[in-house]
């Protein structure tokens, strides 16, 4: 199994990162509000950034990498694909 690390923008313009093992799947129920409390009425929700990772334990280290990244090295990311 492959598990992902991803990014999403929120319609006011912040960002929220997660992981999932179908990005695509964790993406419909955000949009349905069943996803997490934060994206709750902060649609539209835009998925920028998607990264695979080995494991779920891989994952969660690299969502908490992210997570502690500042704003502008996120964007950086999501425009080159490294911070």
């Amino acid at each position: 199994m492959i598990w992902w690390v991803y990014l999403l923008r929120c319609g006011d313009g912040t960002l929220y990162c997660g992981i999932a093992l179908d990005v695509e799947a964790r993406l419909r129920l955000h949009r349905e509000g069943k996803g997490a409390k934060y994206t709750r009425g902060r649609s539209p929700l835009e998925l920028v950034y998607r990264e695979a990772c080995g494991s779920k334990a891989e994952a969660l280290r690299r969502e908490r990498t992210l997570k502690r990244l500042k704003r502008p090295a996120k964007e950086a990311l999501i425009t080159t694909g490294r911070p």
